[in-house]
């Protein structure tokens, strides 16, 4: 059952995709953010959860082994976040929310249908403060948003 909600002056948002960016968005030096295991264990019964990390740390796969998702480690090679852009894509970018908070998730932010940045300890990019359609200033704000849509409506209404 994906998360469905009517924003007046947008549209019918019909999302079954989210794709979370690791470090910095969801975690902090390689770390799970407090609260974020059980809130996308929450979402993996609405939406598929893809983990899009270039794994900084090299802690991304086993911090999100509880977690009902899957994870993607990003080639090395990959600075712009084009593989970010090009999987959401391949998902239908109607029917996807990305969540970020750095330079290289600009791409995925502008892509998909829904752009969550998180403006967390690591901080932000600007440009992904720009390509984004909310911005919160905790991923466990963000998350919440996905779980009562309602506030999404409250949020994106024109």
């Amino acid at each position: 059952m994906p998360v469905s909600v009517e924003i007046p002056g947008r549209g019918l948002l019909n999302l079954e995709h989210i794709i979370l960016d690791f470090n910095g968005t969801m975690a902090v030096d390689g770390q799970l953010i407090p609260g974020v295991e059980d809130k996308l264990n929450r979402l993996a019964g609405l939406l598929n959860v893809h983990v899009l990390t270039a794994d900084t740390f090299g802690t991304g796969r086993e911090a999100c082994r509880l977690i009902k998702c899957q994870v993607h480690v990003l080639p090395d090679n990959d600075r712009g976040g084009v593989a970010k852009e090009k999987f959401v894509s391949e998902l239908g970018a109607e029917k996807v929310v990305a969540v970020g908070n750095g330079m290289n998730d600009v791409l995925m932010l502008k892509k998909a249908a829904l752009g969550i940045v998180v403006l967390g300890r690591e901080g932000t990019a600007a440009a992904a403060l720009a390509a984004a359609d909310v911005v919160v200033t905790d991923i466990n704000h963000g998350l919440e948003m996905l779980l009562h849509p309602l506030r999404l409506k409250a949020t994106l209404r024109t």
